[in-house]
């Protein structure tokens, strides 16, 4: 059974920082893309950053670049979120999915975590 465990999100002030983790089990974590999305309310899931299996290729959604870096290391079984000059925009509740291909599409993903919420004030 594949278990995806998010942690890290929290209430913070426009302008600071978080760093988001995603911590797997169960089978083979090394080799699969991973991927972060987000979720406001009343909105659909949107792609936030994208790592392949060996952490070589990642990708970012034009509105996070820049400020936002995601790397894994899959000794520990875990993918991370670095998000750096927060903006009250970014506030959603935080998903990591694993899947087989590099993918911007939340259909592209089979395993999921519950969620971490991440909340920026103005």
């Amino acid at each position: 059974q594949v278990q995806l465990v998010e942690s890290g999100g929290g209430l913070v002030q426009a302008g600071g920082s978080l760093r988001l983790s995603c911590a797997g089990s169960g089978r083979t974590f090394s080799g699969y893309t991973l991927a972060w999305f987000r979720q406001a309310p009343g909105k659909e899931r949107e792609f936030v950053s994208v790592i392949s299996s060996t952490g070589i290729i990642t990708d970012y959604a034009d509105s996070v670049k820049g400020r936002f870096t995601i790397s894994r290391d899959n000794a520990k079984n875990t993918v991370y979120l670095q998000m750096n000059n927060l903006k009250p925009d970014d506030t959603a509740v935080y998903y990591c999915g694993r899947g087989t291909t590099i993918s911007k599409s939340y259909l592209m993903y089979n395993y999921w975590g519950q969620g971490t919420q991440v909340t920026v004030s103005s």
